[in-house]
């Protein structure tokens, strides 16, 4: 009776061992390798600038490895495209912002993705009106010489955006509709082209992104005039916002955030939204966010989710009434 019962007590423990060996291993913690973060954008400009800024300080804090790689091109659906086609592990992130996720699909008709369905959002990070700039040369003092200037002579005055098609495009033509003027858009192949031509007197105005003019209107080369959200920028809180120029309720900002391949783990996603959100939380961080003239905002991934989906019916619209060239 004992040998038999102790028969039994090793076989269970033989069997026991065994479906332990077979099962599969626990998966690595994550991050177990250096992590790329794609920027769909040329170097210099706000994308770049906040990307590497928070590739930068996760390898600072999270002692992680985190690389900016650019891929720009095709208003940043080339970068996107990328990272849609990646293994959904979590070691290819991509930043991605409005005009390249709730802009650009409305924009190119050949994009074989939808960022609905192929990406997974990741970790809201900040928030960015447009500021239309002048040189400090420039005659134009307020935004009101500038919309007299164009009643006067419509269509000759000019000025420079990131990219035909770019929420920073789309933003002066929503202002030409609320003033009632016509200006000349002249696209560049991203924000630091169109602001060097603007800095040299090239194009009349300036179009940018908040981020990627703040160092020139730091150094005094570049006026702002106006900036295109509801509420002034913390980082120039001595620039009126276009509504109150007198264009009431006039509101148009962009945001920037952090996605992964449909389909990345949602633990991974977890722990990269809590490493970002814990990140914004810093003083430094914030610092460093609003001295690029931008605004940080923590989000939960499903938040974040939610945005994405709201911004890009409701962008559509938008797009459809600029007469923007689909390519």
């Amino acid at each position: 009776m004992m040998r038999t019962l102790l028969s039994f007590t090793a076989l269970a423990f033989a069997l026991g061992a065994t479906a332990h060996a077979q099962a599969p291993a626990p998966a690595a913690a994550y991050p177990a390798k250096p992590i790329r973060l794609i920027v769909p954008f040329p170097p210099g400009g706000g994308t770049d600038i906040l990307s590497r800024l928070v590739a930068t300080k996760l390898t600072e804090s999270a002692k992680w490895t985190v690389v900016a790689d650019n891929r720009a091109g095709a208003g940043g659906t080339i970068g996107i495209g990328e990272a849609v086609k990646a293994a959904p592990t979590g070691y290819d992130l991509v930043m991605g912002q409005k005009d390249n996720l709730v802009i650009g699909p409305w924009l190119y008709k050949n994009l074989t993705w939808d960022p609905t369905k192929d990406l997974t959002a990741v970790a809201h990070v900040a928030y960015t009106p447009v500021v239309i700039a002048t040189s400090a040369n420039s005659k134009f003092k307020t935004l009101a010489d500038v919309v007299a200037a164009a009643k006067a002579a419509p269509g000759t005055i000019t000025y420079g955006s990131p990219g035909n098609g770019t929420s920073i495009h789309l933003a002066g033509d929503l202002f030409e509709k609320a003033a009632g003027i016509k200006l000349s858009h002249i696209p560049y192949k991203g924000s630091n082209p169109a602001l060097m031509d603007a800095l040299s007197g090239n194009v009349d105005l300036l179009m940018s992104s908040v981020p990627s003019a703040m160092a020139q209107i730091k150094s005094g080369k570049l006026r702002p005039l106006a900036v295109t959200s509801a509420k002034r920028s913390s980082s120039m809180p001595e620039v009126p916002t276009v509504s109150e120029s007198g264009f009431k309720d006039f509101d148009v900002s962009t945001w920037y955030g952090v996605f992964a391949p449909a389909g990345t783990p949602a633990t991974v996603v977890n722990v990269v939204n809590a490493e970002i959100n814990k990140l914004l939380a810093t003083p430094e961080m914030k610092a460093a966010i609003h001295a690029q003239g931008a605004e940080p905002e923590a989000m939960s991934a499903a938040q974040f989710n939610t945005l994405l989906k709201a911004d890009y019916a409701k962008w559509k619209g938008i797009v459809e009434a600029s007469g923007a060239k689909i390519e």
